[in-house]
């Protein structure tokens, strides 16, 4: 139950450990959007081509630094796209040098450019034996994409038929399973010991599947994974204001132009860097829980990559709604701003 008495909250300035800024004219509009109020962001690296070696994160994070405001106090934290190609020396070198945070594993075909993912886990085991020794973290987007697999179904498949013999086989392998969906993921997570870390999205603690489908189809909640049942939903909410380390914020911000959602087949994708943290303050204040949000937003995620918690913070208040731009304009065209579907009553004062 909200605490009608707690009108301010001050914490450290968050950070997004799961984000997808694009790329030119896209990445100019977008990435002011999350240097606003968040630190640092693990930057999703499924462009096209894919960032896959060193070199190529060091361009994009030049790219990314020259359109973020001179302003902003923002780190972006790259990612190496893992393919059945990569070169384990390439992917350490990069690690040791500070210039991959983390390297990410898409199945192929599981989401956004991804045809490039993994097919054969065993191609990829000599780079994950060497991240495992390193300690280098494994970001993983988990879903089976196997189309015998019923969509809703795919997150738990995962983590039956990969990830479990995959972490029996490289125990000592640090993995993040992203934008986790379902009980099951939230039940795996708090049932293991170590080495184990769960991001959770702001759209998924807020939306269930009938927001995408009932009473007609709503292209701009369409996002994978996919939203699941409303007891998934309540799973990921006790989760993210539970305190425990394993669970963190990674908003999965994934900007589509407005022609790409709304045809005949919408790209997937859910736009929230905008207003993710008065998202949060909602969420949260509703569940009583007001004072798990620093942890679940700016303490978990450093705790889990081994970084410090950002010096700086960041004060919400509570007052009448925030009018949020409904769409962010673009070189590309205009992008839709997650709507919550309730009243943003939490601004943020960066």
């Amino acid at each position: 139950m909200a605490d009608k008495n707690m009108t301010s909250l001050t914490i450290r300035r968050p950070d997004d450990w799961h984000l997808h800024l694009r790329d030119g004219d896209m990445l100019a509009a977008v990435a002011p959007e999350t240097a606003r109020h968040f630190g640092r962001a693990i930057i999703m690296p499924n462009l096209v081509p894919p960032v896959v070696r060193m070199e190529d994160a060091v361009a994009y994070r030049d790219r990314i630094m020259a359109v973020v405001p001179e302003t902003a106090n923002f780190q972006p934290l790259m990612t190496l796209y893992l393919t059945e190609e990569t070169d384990p020396s390439d992917v350490i070198a990069a690690h040791k040098a500070g210039i991959a945070t983390a390297a990410k594993l898409y199945p192929a075909g599981a989401t956004t450019n991804s045809a490039s993912g993994v097919k054969n886990m065993s191609a990829v085991r000599p780079v994950l034996e060497a991240m495992a020794e390193a300690g280098m973290p494994l970001c993983v987007h988990g879903e089976v994409t196997n189309s015998e697999i019923d969509i809703f179904d795919r997150e738990a498949v995962f983590i039956d038929k990969v990830l479990k013999p995959l972490r029996k086989r490289i125990p000592d392998l640090r993995v993040i399973m992203e934008h986790v969906t379902t009980q099951d993921a939230v039940d795996y997570v708090r049932d293991t010991p170590k080495n184990l870390g769960a991001t959770i999205t702001t759209h998924h603690l807020i939306i269930n599947r009938n927001h995408i489908l009932a009473g007609g189809i709503r292209p701009h909640y369409y996002c994978l994974p996919v939203a699941k049942r409303e007891r998934h939903r309540i799973a990921l909410v006790q989760a993210a204001i539970s305190g425990d380390k394993r669970f963190f914020l990674g908003t999965d911000s994934a900007p589509h132009i407005d022609p790409a959602k709304l045809q005949e087949c919408g790209c997937a994708g859910v736009f929230s860097a905008s207003n993710t943290m008065s998202c949060l303050a909602e969420v949260f204040d509703v569940a009583g829980a007001l004072p798990k949000l620093e942890a679940f937003s700016s303490l978990n995620g450093p705790a889990f990559y081994r970084l410090p918690p950002n010096d700086s913070t960041i004060t919400l208040t509570k007052g009448e709604p925030v009018d949020y731009p409904t769409h962010i304009q673009t070189g590309e065209g205009p992008v839709t701003v997650f709507d919550p579907g309730f009243p943003l009553h939490w601004r943020v004062d960066a």
